[in-house]
């Protein structure tokens, strides 16, 4: 794939040049070369894209639930045959391993399929009235124009999981690609006119957050804003939508711990460990951030994690080998050796990495070795502060209640692990760890027919399964007298 793609916006049905026109570069995470161009909108563009999603939405709401499903369903089957296009394309512009490219293009493609399973399932509620001859009706009605801004550690498969619920529900889309990976998310216009999906239901409009996606929050137009996202990013969208009493939806920031009790099966917690520390380079929001082992078990856990992040090969993604690719971006780069500098100011121990890698294929992009700090101590920085990359604080406990503190000692509050076979430790653990999404004897990774949900500044609202899918509907209340 050597194709360098000029973008334009996707407003209406048509790709259109935004108003000034200008572009900018999209680069590879793996050798910083130029693989894409989008055109930056402003607040012109917003508005033509939130009026053609209006428009498009008064005819949408009306037509069936089972039709609106039917339609998206195949829009969904049109991204999975395009597995082998948009696989690459994630690589090229994120940087992820091309196994995992794959599986979010799969997993884009099924966040939609699940939505089209409720279309038969919005339902609402005939209530006693207190008065005579009288019932309570409440239906569920869509939202309206929906706003939906996305991450860049999965672009493709966000924008699946906000636009399925969104359109099977009744609404219309607006999606506003992050800046750093939006080439495989504008690819869904393309897909939308293949299928034939009524032009303005679903727009994508590329520019700055704080010009594009401010203008897109502030207008009245806009009935629900979905973000994920940076914590300091959703507390401004926040911000920005209370103007006009705009509902939010927000997934934030994380950082989850991932505790191994001393009766675990250290063999599984090892292997959970691992994965949801390196998976995507650590840019996941429910990636473990925070090791905490029990003494008793900590040295032969430490033993055969050590050997284990050790062996992880680094390189290409591109390569079925390849075990961890880049960071997204220099930015991140510096950010993580700003972490390891201050942890190891701070006291901790620099067991392993901690710098670029060695080589002459890691002279170009942001490429950074995995990382593990030991000698860590609660009030460190590194401890607190999210590092959405492969570094990997380790801290020893001694009892039960002091790790539940240590891992409730944090802002956020989106997903946690506990690797444990006593029963009454599980339910302890379910009682008093303060977060939305808990992994018990696994490592992270939610499933569609869950909750997604944040606590803290890990956001508002939550995303996947019945509560998911219930965020894009409204209520509407009938009190209807039939006899008087």
């Amino acid at each position: 794939m050597s194709e360098v793609k000029q973008y334009q916006l996707f407003i209406d049905g048509e790709w259109v040049d935004s108003y000034t026109g200008d572009q900018e570069n999209i680069t590879s995470p793996t050798d910083e070369s130029v693989v894409g161009s989008v055109q930056m909108g402003i607040e012109a563009d917003a508005q033509r894209a939130l009026e053609a999603a209006a428009q498009a939405q008064k005819a949408w709401k009306k037509v069936p639930a089972k039709k609106r499903a039917d339609i998206m369903r195949k829009f969904a089957a049109e991204i999975r045959a395009q597995k082998n296009y948009l696989a690459p394309l994630l690589v090229r512009e994120q940087g992820k391993l091309i196994g995992v490219a794959r599986m979010e293009v799969e997993v884009t493609a099924t966040f939609i399929e699940y939505a089209c399973d409720w279309a038969r399932q919005i339902e609402g509620d005939i209530i006693p009235s207190d008065n005579p001859n009288e019932q309570i009706w409440i239906n569920k009605i869509p939202r309206g124009v929906v706003v939906a801004i996305t991450a860049w550690n999965f672009p493709l498969a966000l924008a699946g999981r906000k636009i399925g619920p969104a359109l099977v529900a009744g609404n219309s889309v607006v999606v506003k690609p992050t800046q750093e990976t939006p080439l495989a998310t504008l690819e869904l216009g393309n897909i939308a006119q293949k299928v034939g999906l009524p032009p303005g239901l679903l727009n994508i409009v590329t520019g700055k957050g704080r010009v594009l996606g401010n203008a897109l929050v502030a207008n009245p137009i806009t009935k629900m804003v979905t973000m994920t996202g940076s914590t300091p990013a959703g507390q401004q969208i926040f911000r920005t939508a209370a103007e006009n009493l705009t509902y939010v939806q927000l997934e934030l920031g994380g950082k989850a711990p991932c505790i191994v009790f001393p009766d675990a099966d250290l063999d599984a917690a090892v292997e959970g460990a691992l994965h949801s520390r390196f998976d995507n380079c650590g840019q996941v929001c429910t990636c473990n951030e925070r090791l905490y082992l029990h003494k008793d078990i900590y040295e032969p856990f430490m033993e055969k994690f050590m050997k284990k992040v050790e062996a992880l090969k680094i390189g290409d993604p591109l390569d079925e080998a390849t075990e961890l690719g880049p960071k997204v971006n220099g930015k991140e780069l510096e950010h993580m050796e700003h972490l390891v500098a201050t942890s190891v100011e701070e006291g901790a121990t620099l067991a392993y990495g901690g710098k670029r890698p060695e080589g002459s294929q890691f002279e170009k992009g942001h490429w950074f070795e995995p990382t593990i700090l030991t000698d860590v101590k609660q009030e460190m920085t590194i401890v607190h502060e999210e590092s959405f990359g492969p570094i990997l604080p380790v801290i020893k406990f001694r009892a039960f209640d002091e790790v539940m503190n240590y891992a409730n000692d944090c802002e956020y509050g989106l997903a946690a692990m506990v690797y444990t076979n006593d029963l009454s430790t599980i339910m302890r653990c379910n009682d008093e760890l303060e977060f939305g999404e808990i992994y018990v004897n696994r490592g992270h990774g939610e499933q569609h027919q869950g909750f997604h949900n944040g606590y803290k500044l890990s956001g508002t609202g939550g995303e996947d399964g019945k509560y998911g899918f219930e965020q894009y509907l409204d209520k509407k209340t009938f009190y209807v007298k039939y006899q008087a």
